[in-house]
């Protein structure tokens, strides 16, 4: 943990399924979950309550099926069932580093988690339980960053995260153009004007809307996550300040 107190009480943070996948094509790196809880377990144990939304892109991709001819609630059925095997590798790895962890699913899977009931998981966040929500909204064509923005909200979180493979916020990919620009600070209306695609229109106008504050960061930059809750100006911040430079 950064040497400074961490001043955000309560966060969520977006995983997408690809996150997990570390330098393989498919499925859950042990090494990547293991290193995430030990970051999480950091944060717990300085005050900070955790809850998270994972994405399942590393096992199935509905959208991309249903561009080839499959039914698209049909497929975004299936990815909402990714997400809940991901979740449940999430919460294994959490609890093999000596915390505690929930799964609450979107859908009824009563015999491998929790149903998500908004009072119970800001119920077991006080407790200091990892909540980790699954299945994204539970309906088909929301996305799971539309799904993190809602629960982030839900839950009155301090602060939204958004993990990624780069260090913020970008003009353009800078992995396909080099003289792409950072920010270190956007406003909602500048990434839905820009069509920035850090996440869709949906889950931005949420925050937007809400007041919720959206951080971007590289999740493979170890320590970062501590140093973003413990106020440090790591990656891409968004919210409504329109005072602030965007440089």
């Amino acid at each position: 943990m950064s040497k400074n107190k961490p001043t955000r009480k309560r966060i969520l943070l977006k995983l997408s399924g690809e996150a997990l996948m570390g330098q393989a094509d498919y499925g859950i790196s042990a090494d990547v979950v293991e290193r995430l809880a030990a970051e999480i377990k950091e944060l717990i144990e300085s005050g900070v309550q955790v809850a998270l939304v994972v994405g399942g892109g590393n096992i199935f991709r509905g959208v991309g099926l249903a561009g080839r001819g499959m039914d698209r609630v049909t497929g975004d059925q299936m990815g909402m069932l990714a997400t809940v095997i991901n979740a449940l590798g999430l919460q294994d790895a959490i609890e093999h580093a000596g915390m505690t962890a929930r799964v609450m699913s979107a859908i009824r899977i009563n015999q491998v988690c929790e149903d998500y009931i908004r009072r119970r998981a800001i119920r077991h966040l006080e407790k200091g339980r990892v909540v980790i929500f699954a299945a994204g909204t539970g309906n088909p064509f929301f996305t799971t960053d539309s799904a993190a923005s809602l629960r982030a909200v839900e839950i009155n979180a301090d602060l939204m995260l958004k993990a990624t493979k780069v260090d913020g916020i970008y003009s353009a990919d800078p992995m396909r153009d080099s003289s792409a620009k950072r920010y270190t600070h956007l406003t909602y209306d500048e990434v839905i004007d820009q069509r920035l695609s850090v996440m869709d229109t949906t889950a931005i106008v949420l925050c937007r809307d809400n007041g919720m504050p959206l951080r971007v960061f590289d999740i493979n930059r170890a320590g970062d996550l501590a140093r973003i809750v413990a106020g440090e100006d790591v990656g891409t911040l968004v919210d409504n300040d329109t005072t602030r430079s965007n440089g």
